[in-house]
């Protein structure tokens, strides 16, 4: 365990919904958050009470990378490369980014998850998985034995990926979805919410699930 004293202040990008989750876990955990920065008004969250809210990104800069890890809150949408964008602009200027893991996800110590991943609460990553970098696990996904996960994914909340899966960079899969094992997402593949994929995904392609019809009775 790290001394208090080696533990960094965190400045988080974004004010968004996915920044307020990932600013509930860090203070549960009594991490420092010096601000958040946003070009948007946050007051109406709670969560970002006390805290110094900052409007522009370059305002980021006015910290030494030495003195202060970053936290990207940025929510990723298909097939948007917003938040790689924002990443490699800070890295540009020498900051690091934080891995979030919160207290009650469970992440096997035979797992390795790499730097600015986070891992939401109530998340499993079973033994021999790997977490690429920057990835979000969200909200109660499953990532089961020796899965592989890429740079810059987001596996929505309940998706579950069954053991042996691979995902290239970019991938994105919807809530609930369940990818069957052994299957291989490739870079920037999308996965629908509630779907079952269960044949490979080549480069660029989308896994739509069935729909409910609603009808008028």
């Amino acid at each position: 365990m790290l001394s208090s004293s080696l533990i960094k202040p965190l400045l988080i990008i974004g004010g968004g919904g996915h920044a307020s989750v990932l600013v509930d876990i860090l203070r549960a955990q009594g991490r420092e958050v010096l601000a958040v920065v946003c070009p948007d008004d946050i007051s109406m969250r709670r969560v970002f009470s006390g805290i110094r809210h900052l409007t522009k990104d370059d305002d980021v800069l006015a910290f030494s990378p030495d003195d202060v890890l970053l936290v990207n809150g940025i929510g990723m949408l298909p097939a948007s490369g917003l938040k790689r964008t924002l990443n490699q602009y800070y890295l540009s200027h020498h900051y690091q980014f934080e891995t979030v893991i919160a207290e009650s996800a469970q992440v096997s110590p035979f797992a390795n998850v790499e730097v600015g991943a986070q891992i939401f609460a109530g998340a499993i990553v079973q033994a021999g998985a790997q977490i690429g970098a920057h990835s979000v696990i969200n909200s109660g996904a499953v990532i089961e034995h020796d899965c592989s996960i890429g740079h810059y994914n987001h596996i929505a909340p309940r998706a579950t990926l069954c053991g042996q899966v691979i995902t290239q960079d970019d991938v994105y899969v919807g809530a609930g979805a369940t990818v069957i094992q052994s299957i291989m997402l490739a870079k920037n593949a999308i996965v629908g919410a509630g779907a079952i994929v269960t044949k490979h995904l080549s480069v660029n392609q989308i896994c739509y699930p069935s729909r409910a019809t609603i009808k008028t009775l």
